[in-house]
């Protein structure tokens, strides 16, 4: 769980070491600070969850703190603390965007309520942002019993506990970012925000804004300060999505972020600190990216603390049919339509390679869902890919023999296609009884 943070800052030192005290009894790290010029040089240094300082006090009042948290810490939520000669000033400073003000003297109770109430709606906000960003992905099941996946669940189990950094690798369309977001679910900052960023998605000129934010004026455009994705994922998980993409310049600046835990807005002069842990994901294989110079193998090795190998589809064929069922349920029920594949249908999609793993899988049983011709999924309802039937102009092999097979098989699939699989149908559209259909279909290993 994140620490909260804390600043308070009163001169008067009595009301200070009162605070202070009951403030920490709540669990809460609390910061103090005797004048304004040490708060100042606190929140340079520091991040807080909320700020809580009296509005007048010897080297800094408080229009001029919340000046400099308003531009460093846009997050952070400031309580001021007034006499009631001062409420002007309390009042002027809710205008400029303070959070709340008490009038001295108040009732302890009262400022521990508050500050609760602050940092409830911080942690919804953090949670707002996390699902819309990446709700799609929320906590969608990583299907499977075979070998290769009972060993990963177990490796995501144990990194899940830890803050280490993860760098998760595999094929194109293996369930990577399932794999991430299963770590940061099954973590201690599930509570947290979960902020994801596809680093071959965003224009080279904006990725340093997204990760890091800008502020306002910083170049043509920038209207306003924004907050970039490490401050939005603060106190939960980013994943770095497609990191073989990340230019070689922003490479540099996100190991930094992660030695020194701190980012700088573009454009700005502070640095702000972040509580982030780090999920990166890449279908490309970085060490042969350092090799050519594309990635830094600093970065790479700090990337790679805990590594994670997603296996494809083709090493993991035991969990087709149960991949099938799923994504049947899911898109089935969306659709109010049910469907069955049939063990001949199952045995082509299993004796499949799946060049784009789950992702194809998913994209196979969506079409079958459209156009299959009934509840039961035969061999010729796939498609051509799978079921090895010849496209016009493909077949370049020159053995005889193997070339009148393949068309044979490709003949007989286009007429039960036609005819939606009536065997009596589709022999007499080819010519032939319905005994010899069946022997050809048994001989090329199609659905009888």
């Amino acid at each position: 769980m994140t620490t909260i943070r804390i600043l308070l800052a009163e001169d008067d030192e009595i009301m200070r070491v009162t605070l202070g005290d009951r403030l920490k009894k709540q669990g809460w790290q609390v910061d103090e600070a005797e004048d304004g010029r040490a708060a100042l040089a606190k929140i340079g240094n520091n991040r807080y969850h909320v700020v809580i300082s009296d509005i007048r006090m010897p080297h800094a009042n408080g229009l001029e703190l919340l000046d400099v948290l308003l531009q460093s810490c846009p997050n952070t939520d400031i309580i001021f603390m007034t006499a009631y000669g001062s409420v002007e000033d309390a009042v002027a400073c809710l205008k400029k965007g303070a959070t709340d003000y008490l009038l001295k003297p108040f009732d302890m109770d009262d400022l521990i309520i508050r500050v609760k109430r602050l940092l409830e709606n911080q942690a919804l906000k953090a949670r707002y942002i996390s699902m819309e960003d990446c709700c799609r992905q929320f906590r969608k099941p990583i299907i499977g019993s075979s070998k290769p996946v009972r060993d990963m669940i177990a490796m995501i189990g144990q990194v899940a506990a830890s803050d280490a950094t993860v760098l998760i690798t595999g094929e194109s369309g293996t369930g990577k970012e399932l794999v991430a977001s299963a770590i940061h679910f099954s973590g201690k900052r599930a509570a947290g925000p979960y902020v994801r960023i596809n680093c071959a998605a965003i224009p080279e000129g904006l990725m340093e804004s997204e990760l890091f934010g800008h502020e306002k004026g910083s170049f043509t455009g920038a209207e306003a300060r924004r907050v970039g994705r490490f401050e939005m994922a603060d106190g939960g998980t980013l994943l770095l999505d497609e990191i073989g993409e990340m230019p070689l310049h922003l490479q540099a600046k996100l190991l930094r972020v992660l030695q020194e835990k701190e980012i700088e807005r573009v454009g700005g002069t502070k640095s702000v600190k972040v509580d982030v842990r780090i999920l990166c994901a890449t279908a490309k294989n970085l060490v042969d990216e350092v090799k050519k110079g594309n990635f830094r193998e600093d970065l790479f090795y700090r990337l790679q603390v805990i590594p994670i190998v997603v296996p494809p589809l083709r090493e993991r064929r035991d969990d087709i049919p149960e991949l099938c069922r799923y994504f049947i349920d899911q898109l089935g029920g969306n659709r109010q339509k049910t469907m069955r594949i049939s063990e001949e249908a199952m045995a082509v999609l299993m004796a499949y390679d799946f060049p784009g793993n789950i992702r194809e899988l998913h994209n196979i049983v969506e079409r079958l869902l459209v156009l299959a011709s009934s509840d039961v999924v035969q061999p010729w309802d796939l498609p051509n890919d799978l079921t090895g039937e010849v496209a016009p102009g493909q077949d370049e092999t020159l053995r005889l023999s193997e070339a009148v097979a393949a068309a044979e098989k490709s003949c007989i699939l286009r007429a039960l296609r036609k005819v939606d699989g009536k065997k009596a149908e589709a022999a007499d559209l080819l010519g032939i009884s319905r005994k010899n259909l069946w022997e050809k279909m048994k001989l090329h290993h199609i659905g009888a």
